[in-house]
């Protein structure tokens, strides 16, 4: 596997994360405060989650994950703040997947 497949996974995981708690904060605002709009937030977290999905989908496939750790991977990105935990944990599982290190580095 490749080391930009986790770099991509990790970059959409982190901004992902970051609007789902901008948007919560939005709903939170709205509903319980009667103020603000919801609609372009919620409009750039979707595009964004659609990325996410696509790009934990890549990870798992080439990591050959079980299904059932996808849909946990997947769910970190409906949860706000669950993504900066699970984030972690796959890079540390995966990182021994990766096969593009140069040999001198992987030697030293």
């Amino acid at each position: 596997m490749k080391s930009n497949v986790l770099s991509r996974y990790r970059v959409m995981a982190y901004i992902t994360a970051v609007w789902l708690l901008v948007f919560t904060v939005a709903i939170i605002m709205k509903y319980g405060f009667d103020t603000g709009d919801t609609m372009l937030i919620s409009q750039i977290h979707g595009v964004l989650f659609i990325i996410y999905v696509v790009f934990a989908f890549d990870l798992g496939s080439k990591a050959k994950w079980p299904f059932g750790k996808l849909l946990w991977v997947l769910a970190a990105g409906c949860i706000p703040a669950a993504s900066f935990f699970v984030e972690p944990k796959i890079t540390r599982e995966t990182r021994p997947l990766i096969t593009d290190r140069d040999p001198e580095t992987v030697e030293a």
